[in-house]
């Protein structure tokens, strides 16, 4: 009881805003009601035509029809003609109200004109009540026009009362109708809207995780493609000369070895720290988080490219500058792919140059060329290479070159501009 207690206090606090246990039952007993009608139309339609067909049969055979009939001699055939002519069409009276109205019209001015004033006549204002709910709304002048047919009839033929009284009761009476019709249509269509775009941001809100999604997995597979490409093209020239130093220099080749072990220490650790962000198993061990690398990283990036073997020359200019961490790792990347197809693509006797000049604001321009045979390199569609460079950049509203150098020299140049960056 205490909890409870505490519970009902609390909620007023935390801003929501509870549903009475009755209110509850009453809603789930209407989505019941409702999706059995959905799924069952013809059983809830045929029991409440059934149960309209039975009053009105009912009505004539236990004499309530002579209340307030003008005509007590009305022969009890036309009676039952009557009766069930005003109440089997409410079958359709959903699917085709329009119809059903036009089909229990006669019914109801014969029912006037004779003076019977049978009480089934007001089933019409059930049909009305569905055309103001599910036909468009022009359709009420006619359909009102056909049920005050059968009063304006009634009242000139046998003139009991006042016009007025007569006619303005009876279209009171289909004024209610239609009006509780229309509130309702209006709280559906209302509903289906809220429902269609709750929808359309579930779908929204989906497109957007997968669009995520397939960002993070080129991002993934970009920087997999730089780790491995690079770390690899290391290891290969690493392995390469140790095996020709094998033979006359036990030592160098020792060292290459060296050399290739913690070239792959690395890559390993980067693979792992880029890997962990695809892991739900929090039982697993944790990868080292280490940040992703910039421009301090460039001389350790030098250095394991000169121990693969390839001469590189650094050369930096103007004032280092402070970068956001996805621009110095854009560069930084810029470089590492430059230098990887170099020692993919120079050849031998190959050397290297990286110029990296500091600009105001932020900006950053890197030149890398070499001096290799200058081959053309393949040009992948899948996001990874020069493209995935390009996108990169691109980010930053920079630019990047790539192509042979210009005759007579030989070899390849990269060449990235990164311009200032823009006022917060």
């Amino acid at each position: 009881m205490n909890l409870v207690t505490n519970e009902q206090e609390a909620a007023p606090s935390t801003g929501v805003r509870t549903t009475e246990p009755l209110t509850q039952h009453v809603q789930r007993a209407n989505e019941w009601i409702r999706d059995f009608d959905r799924r069952h139309p013809l059983l809830w339609d045929t029991v409440f035509t059934g149960f309209w067909t039975t009053a009105a049969l009912i009505d004539w055979t236990g004499g309530g029809w002579r209340n307030v009939t003008h005509n007590p001699d009305t022969p009890g055939p036309l009676l039952l003609v009557l009766s069930l002519g005003l109440s089997v069409p409410l079958l359709w009276r959903r699917t085709h109200p329009g119809t059903v109205m036009m089909a229990m019209a006669p019914f109801a001015v014969v029912n006037a004109w004779s003076g019977a004033t049978l009480q089934a006549a007001l089933l019409q204002l059930v049909v009305i009540y569905h055309m103001a709910l599910r036909r468009p709304l022009r359709d009420l002048w006619w359909a009102t026009a056909l049920m005050l047919t059968p009063v304006t009839v009634s009242t000139a033929r046998y003139g009991e009362g006042q016009w007025s009284q007569q006619i303005g009761s009876y279209v009171t009476s289909v004024g209610v109708a239609v009006l509780i019709g229309v509130t309702i249509r209006t709280r559906e269509n209302y509903t289906e809207a809220l429902e269609d775009r709750a929808r359309r941001l579930e779908t929204e809100r989906d497109q957007q995780a997968r669009i995520a999604t397939a960002a993070e997995r080129a991002r993934i597979a970009r920087e997999m493609h730089d780790i491995i490409g690079h770390h690899l093209s290391v290891i290969t020239g690493l392995a390469d000369g140790g095996r020709y130093a094998a033979t006359r220099s036990p030592d160098r080749a020792a060292q290459a070895l060296d050399a290739i072990g913690t070239t792959s220490r690395q890559a390993l650790g980067e693979l792992r720290r880029l890997l962990d962000v695809l892991r739900d198993d929090d039982t697993a061990l944790p990868a080292e988080r280490n940040p992703q690398p910039g421009l301090t990283d460039l001389d350790r990036l030098v250095d394991g490219v000169r121990a693969a073997g390839l001469p590189v020359r650094l050369i930096t200019e103007g004032r280092p500058s402070a970068l956001p961490p996805g621009r110095e790792l854009t560069v930084y990347r810029v470089v590492q792919e430059a230098l990887t197809n170099t020692l993919k693509h120079a050849g031998p006797d190959a050397t290297a140059e990286i110029t990296l000049v500091h600009g105001d604001g932020g900006a950053v321009t890197v030149t890398v060329t070499d001096t290799g045979r200058g081959t053309p390199l393949p040009s992948p569609t899948d996001g990874r290479g020069l493209p995935g460079m390009r996108e990169r950049t691109a980010l930053y509203d920079g630019t990047l070159e790539a192509g042979p150098r210009p005759a007579p020299a030989r070899g390849w140049r990269v060449h990235l501009h990164l311009p200032e960056e823009a006022p917060q």
